[in-house]
């Protein structure tokens, strides 16, 4: 049976394993997922974090911090990152996490979500790509967007400096 709460101060340590461990054999990874968790938690832009257990075991973990859009925060998070342990991709793991975090981050008052990823997987959740929003060096298909609350929203993503400083490294 699959339980999924918020992490607590506790589950820090394993998360960062379990995000290692999910993201090594990802060729898109360039490895920087753990500190862009682990910065957003030290700024206190950690918007959401939930995670899966299973008899004990952490088995992933999802991540919702702010972003803007050209300039505006307006309610709006990025998704992201998402992990799951290796032997437990592909299990529904990941699924139930977002489908989970998206109806929290709803119930919370979030007017939309973004996130940079595959077009074909999160298509299943309502988001969809080429829909006018733009993150830098990133293929516009490859940038979706799921409006919550009208009016859809255009522009540029720009994730906290957190998230942005870890991603490159500078954290």
């Amino acid at each position: 049976m699959l339980e999924i709460r918020p992490e607590t101060h506790g589950d820090a340590e394993a998360i960062t394993t379990l995000t290692e461990r999910a993201f090594a054999s990802m060729p898109y990874s360039d490895g920087s997922e753990p500190r862009i968790i682990a910065a957003l938690r030290a700024a206190g832009e950690l918007t959401l974090s939930l995670v899966a257990i299973s008899e004990g075991k952490l088995l992933g973990q999802i991540t919702f911090s702010p972003v803007t859009v050209d300039g505006l925060h307006d309610q709006w998070f990025g998704l992201g990152p998402v992990s799951v342990a290796p032997e437990h991709q592909r299990s529904g793991v990941g699924s139930a996490l977002i489908n989970e975090g998206l109806a929290q981050m709803k119930s919370a008052g979030a007017k939309g979500i973004v996130l940079v990823g595959d077009p074909a997987y999160y298509g299943r959740f309502g988001f969809e790509g080429d829909v006018g929003l733009i993150y830098p060096g990133v293929e516009s298909r490859y940038v979706q967007g799921l409006t919550i609350v009208p009016p859809e929203r255009q522009g540029t993503v720009r994730y906290s400096d957190a998230f942005e400083k870890a991603a490159r490294g500078e954290a």
